[in-house]
C-alpha cells in the first residue's frame, strides 16, 4: 500500500507519493492567489468550466454589499459541465448506488447512461409546464433518481430544492409553500436498518394546502400505478426523448434553494447561483480532495444537506469521476458495512462525520481489523471539528497510518469548503482545519470586527464565487444573520483561533463560554473530555452561574463500559489535568446518544433549552429525536 503522509514531531505531511500524484504540490500558490484572487478566480473559472459564452473581465466580480457577483453576464448550463462534456468517456461509472439490503444488486450508471435519463427526466419536467426559474421539490433518500431529478432541474434551467427525506410531513409542506414548488419528486419509500420508511404517506400528508400540480414517485419498494397528480417515475422517463436541448443559464441565475435545518422559527431558503457554484464545486473537489477521473469518491452525507449536493453528486461529476452513493445506515446489517463497501467498490475518496467515526470508536476495532482498504488515498472530515482521538482512529485505522486526513470547514452558505488543508500541501494537524482556500480570505475578528488572534471568523472581499446569493424571498433575514455583525465582512457565526498561520475552528459562537473571565470554546472542552479512556464522545453547553457568569455542563457517552460512581469525579479530574480546574465541567451527565442531525452536528441547542426546562424546538431536524426524552429523564432524576 502507498504511504501517502510521513510524520514530523505532531505534524503530518504529504509523502514524496502524494506530492506527485496531487494537483497542487506548490505552498506558493496561496500567496500567488491573495495577490489578486479576483484574476485567480477568473483564470480558474474558464480552465475547469466549459462556458456558452464568457464575461467581460470588468464584470468578473461585481460588488454591492450586501450582494455580489461572480462571472456576470457568462453564460453555462450546469449539467453540460457535469455529464456532456464526459461522454468521450461515455462507458465510464458516473454513479454507483449500493442498497441497503447487501443481497440486492448495485446499481452502476456510465455518463452515457446518467446523461440519457437526465435529459429523459428533463423534458418530462418540461412536458409538466416546468420552465426556467420555476420551482421543484425533491424529496428523496439516496437512490439514483435523486440525482437525476437534481440534475434534470439544472438541464432546463429550474431551481431544485431538496428536502432531507427524513423531515416529517410539515418540514416538507413549509419548504414547499416557501418556494412555491410546482411539482414533487418523491419515493413510494426506502429501507433503514432493514425496516421500510413509508415515504409516500409522508409526502401527501404534506400536500394539502401547497401548488404541486404533479408528484413524481420513483417506485423504490415495489412497481406502482397511479392516478391524479401522482405518476410513476419510471413510466414517465421511458416515454421521453434521450435528448433535451439544455438551458444556458446567466452565471448569476439561481440553481437551487437549501434550506438550513433551522433550530427557531421558519427556515431559512439559501439561495446558490449557477456559475460561482460550478466553479467552486470543480476546484474544491478536485483540489482538496485530490480527485482525478479515474477514482472513486463516497461522501456519505445525504443529498438533503449542503455536503450531499457539492461532494456526493456535483463535485465529483464535475470532475467526470464515479461518485458513490449508499442507501442505508452504517451499522447494518453489522459495524463492517461501510468498510466492506470501501473495499468492494476501491473507494480511493471517504469523506464522512467525526460522529460517525466516534460511533465505530464506541464499537471497538474488530470490524475494522477485517478489512484493508488499500484504495484509500484522502480521508475527509465534515460537520463538527473533529477532536484529536476521533482524529487519531480514523487516520489509524481506516486510513491505516497513510492517508491524509482532511479537515474541512464550511457552511450551508458557503457551498463548498473553504478552510482546509490541501493534501499535496499539508500539513495535516489533529483538530486544526487549516486554511483558507486559495483565493479566499478568512480574518478573525473581535465583536467590533478588529482583527484578533482569538474570536469571530470572518471572511473579507471578494467573496467565493461558492457564497450564498441571498436568502429566497427574504432580505432582511439575509442582511441580518451575515452582515449586520460586521458590516463589511461576512460573519460565519463561528468562533476560531490562529495556530501559527492556521485556523482552528473552535464552533458556533454561541458555543463559547465565558467562565470567570476566561473564553472556553465547547469544542476545546470535549476534546479534554473525549481524550479520557471510557469516554466515546461528548457535548458541552454553559449555563448561568451567580459567581462565575457561566459554568459548563458536560453530556457524556461513554463506551462499552458501565458508569461507575466514581466516573463523574474521574472526569473532572482529567479535565482539571488537561485544560485547569476553569474549564472543570460544573455536572456530568451520562446519556446513551446525543442529539444529532443527519449531517453529524450535535444540536447543542436543545441541551440548553432541556436544562433551561424549556420545550426545545427543531426537533424535526435530528436523525435521532428519541434521545431526547432520555435525555429530559436524566436531568430529572
Amino acid at each position: 500500500m502507498v504511504l501517502y503522509v510521513t510524520k514530523k514531531g505532531s505534524k503530518y505531511y504529504p509523502s514524496k507519493a502524494m506530492k506527485e500524484q496531487a494537483w497542487v504540490n506548490n505552498p506558493n500558490i496561496y500567496k500567488e492567489a491573495d495577490k489578486n484572487p479576483v484574476k485567480f478566480w477568473s483564470n480558474l473559472a474558464k480552465e475547469g468550466i466549459n462556458w456558452d459564452k464568457l464575461w467581460g473581465e470588468k464584470n468578473t466580480y461585481v460588488e454591492k454589499l450586501p450582494y455580489f457577483w461572480w462571472f456576470k453576464g457568462g453564460k453555462l448550463n450546469f449539467s453540460v459541465n457535469a455529464l456532456d462534456r464526459h461522454l468521450g468517456n461515455p462507458n465510464k461509472i458516473a454513479l454507483k448506488w449500493i442498497p441497503e439490503n447487501p443481497k440486492e444488486k448495485p446499481t452502476e450508471l456510465t455518463y452515457s447512461e446518467l446523461h440519457k435519463k437526465v435529459c429523459q427526466f428533463a423534458n418530462v419536467l418540461k412536458s409538466f409546464g416546468v420552465k426556467k426559474g420555476d420551482a421543484v421539490s425533491i424529496y428523496l433518500p439516496l437512490i439514483p433518481e435523486a440525482a437525476i431529478a437534481m440534475l434534470a432541474c439544472t438541464r432546463i434551467g429550474a431551481i431544485h430544492s431538496v428536502v432531507f427525506s427524513a423531515f416529517a410531513p410539515d418540514a416538507l409542506k413549509t419548504r414547499i409553500q416557501d418556494c412555491e414548488a410546482k411539482v414533487l419528486i418523491t419515493a413510494d419509500g426506502y429501507f433503514r436498518r432493514g425496516e421500510l420508511v413509508d415515504l409516500l404517506t409522508k409526502a401527501k400528508k404534506a400536500l394539502k394546502g401547497t401548488k404541486i400540480k404533479k408528484v413524481i414517485v420513483a417506485n423504490r419498494i415495489k412497481k406502482k400505478k397511479y392516478s391524479g397528480k401522482f405518476v410513476s417515475f419510471d413510466k414517465v422517463i421511458e416515454e421521453q426523448s434521450p435528448f433535451c436541448e439544455p438551458e444556458m443559464m446567466n452565471s448569476e441565475d439561481p440553481m437551487f434553494i437549501l434550506y438550513t435545518s433551522g433550530t427557531t422559527g421558519k427556515p431559512k431558503g439559501v439561495i446558490h447561483d449557477t456559475g460561482g457554484y460550478a466553479v467552486q464545486s470543480y476546484w474544491t473537489t478536485k483540489w482538496v480532495f485530490d480527485l482525478h477521473p479515474e477514482e472513486t469518491m463516497w461522501c456519505t452525507a445525504d443529498i438533503g444537506w449542503i455536503t450531499g449536493h457539492t461532494y456526493a453528486v456535483y463535485g465529483p461529476l464535475l470532475n467526470g469521476a464515479t461518485t458513490l452513493i449508499y442507501e442505508g445506515t452504517p451499522d447494518y446489517p453489522n459495524m463492517g458495512r461501510w468498510w466492506k463497501i470501501i473495499d468492494d467498490n476501491k473507494v480511493n475518496v471517504f469523506y464522512t462525520a467525526p460522529t460517525a467515526i466516534r460511533m465505530f470508536i464506541k464499537e471497538g476495532d474488530k470490524w475494522v481489523k477485517k478489512h484493508k482498504m488499500p484504495s484509500l488515498k484522502v480521508l475527509g472530515t465534515v460537520g463538527e471539528p473533529i477532536d484529536e482521538k476521533a482524529w487519531k482512529w480514523y487516520f489509524s485505522k481506516i486510513g491505516k497510518n497513510r492517508c491524509p486526513i482532511i479537515d474541512t470547514w464550511w457552511q450551508t452558505e458557503t457551498g463548498g469548503t473553504i478552510i482546509n488543508v490541501l493534501p499535496g500541501i499539508g500539513p495535516f494537524v489533529p483538530t486544526i482545519a487549516g486554511k483558507s482556500f486559495p483565493g479566499t480570505r478568512h480574518l478573525i475578528v473581535d465583536h467590533k470586527g478588529n482583527k484578533k488572534n482569538q474570536g469571530f471568523l470572518a471572511q473579507k472581499s471578494p467573496f467565493t464565487p461558492g457564497m450564498l446569493h441571498g436568502v429566497w424571498k427574504n432580505h432582511k433575514k439575509y442582511a441580518d444573520t451575515y452582515w449586520k455583525a460586521f458590516k463589511k465582512y461576512y460573519d460565519t457565526s463561528d468562533g476560531a483561533i490562529m495556530k501559527g498561520n492556521l485556523i482552528k475552528i473552535t464552533g458556533r459562537t454561541d458555543d463559547v463560554m465565558k467562565v470567570s473571565g476566561h473564553r472556553l470554546s465547547t469544542a476545546e472542552l470535549e476534546n479534554a473530555i473525549n481524550k479520557y479512556k471510557k469516554v466515546n464522545e461528548s457535548a458541552v453547553v454553559p449555563i448561568p452561574d451567580k459567581i462565575r457568569g457561566q459554568v459548563p455542563v458536560a453530556f457524556v457517552v461513554l463506551k462499552k463500559t458501565k458508569n461507575d460512581k466514581g466516573m463523574e469525579g474521574k472526569i473532572k479530574k482529567h479535565v482539571d489535568n488537561t485544560l485547569g480546574p476553569t474549564a472543570r465541567p460544573h455536572k456530568v451527565y451520562f446519556v446513551n446518544d446525543l442529539p444529532k442531525t443527519r449531517s453529524g452536528k450535535i444540536m447543542r441547542r436543545i441541551l440548553k433549552n432541556l436544562l433551561a426546562n424549556e420545550e426545545p424546538k427543531g426537533l424535526m431536524t435530528l436523525v435521532n429525536p428519541g434521545c431526547v426524552d432520555e435525555i429530559k429523564e436524566i436531568i430529572k432524576a
